[in-house]
């Protein structure tokens, strides 16, 4: 049986330098597409266009949805220009309360320790739910608002942002975290003036949380505890609109195997990988159903 590393040493270095070579042009299409659905779905709501209240729950998918970016951001690949993936990272994390220089050292040491018991910070912050009451409780998205807000007053007053944290990067991590809460509070304040940011942004963000949520779980979920990426992670086959709003990271073993390929590359990688996955799913319903089927 062969694993993710004897897999990648297969691959030719032609092949391998054309993986992952990074460019712009098919980052800012699809950034412009995000945005451009976000935006346009603020309208809708902000005018009160027929069935706006639907709109709502779309918006929040994709707003919550820049997660996949912001992810993709911390590992540089959706640019080729470093600026570009700094500063969509930052708005990203602003955009959904999750602070990106913190989040990159946490993101790299799960890949670092993936599904690795007591090492993967995933793992660790009790990602994967077991019995239904727990499940329900996660798919709220109420342990993240709390986990995150709590993270992003932590690292603003200087409290320990974890292990994982370099000292080199502390206090960068202290200044965005101070930087969000004052953004934060002016975005509050403005409530008392008008609620549009109540109606396009926040409460959007409540109602997609559950979505990302029940994505998330899919990565990893009901994954073996060990070191292969063919077997602790899991790439689930769903449609393009799907696929877009994540960023193609529903193929998550091509990216575990090899993060340093750029998001509109991963399906050429898919097809590369064909006869190597070990855990898939046919999609996210299906994931769920069985997920619900093996709860103790």
């Amino acid at each position: 049986m062969t694993d993710h590393k004897a897999f990648v040493l297969s691959l030719p270095r032609e092949m391998l330098s054309a993986l992952n070579t990074a460019e712009d042009a098919p980052g800012l299409r699809h950034l412009a597409g995000h945005l451009g659905l976000i935006l346009f779905l603020g309208c809708w709501i902000a005018f009160g266009w027929p069935l706006w209240q639907l709109a709502l729950v779309v918006q929040g998918i994709a707003i919550c949805f820049l997660f996949t970016l912001e992810h993709e951001a911390t590992h540089k690949t959706p640019f080729k220009t470093v600026w570009i993936n700094e500063w969509v990272g930052r708005i990203c994390g602003l955009m959904i309360f999750l602070p990106f220089e913190w989040f990159r050292y946490f993101h790299l040491a799960h890949h670092r320790f993936t599904n690795i018991p007591g090492k993967d910070p995933e793992l660790i912050a009790g990602a994967k739910p077991e019995g239904l009451g727990n499940y329900i409780v996660h798919i709220t998205g109420i342990p993240y608002w709390v986990d995150t807000i709590d993270k992003t007053i932590g690292n603003a007053f200087g409290r320990e942002p974890g292990d994982y944290v370099p000292e080199r990067a502390r206090v960068r991590v202290r200044m965005e975290a101070k930087y969000m809460l004052v953004i934060y509070g002016v975005a509050l304040a403005s409530l008392f003036v008008t609620q549009l940011l109540w109606w396009v942004w926040l409460l959007p963000c409540l109602l997609g949380q559950p979505f990302l949520r029940l994505y998330l779980l899919a990565e990893h979920g009901r994954c073996a505890f060990v070191a292969n990426m063919f077997e602790n992670t899991r790439t689930t086959y769903t449609n393009r609109i799907v696929r877009f709003l994540a960023w193609n990271m529903p193929y998550h073993v091509e990216h575990h195997t090899l993060p340093q390929v750029p998001f509109h590359k991963l399906p050429d990688l898919h097809d590369h990988m064909q006869g190597h996955h070990q855990v898939t799913s046919g999609g996210y319903r299906e994931f769920t159903k069985e997920y619900l089927a093996n709860l103790r």
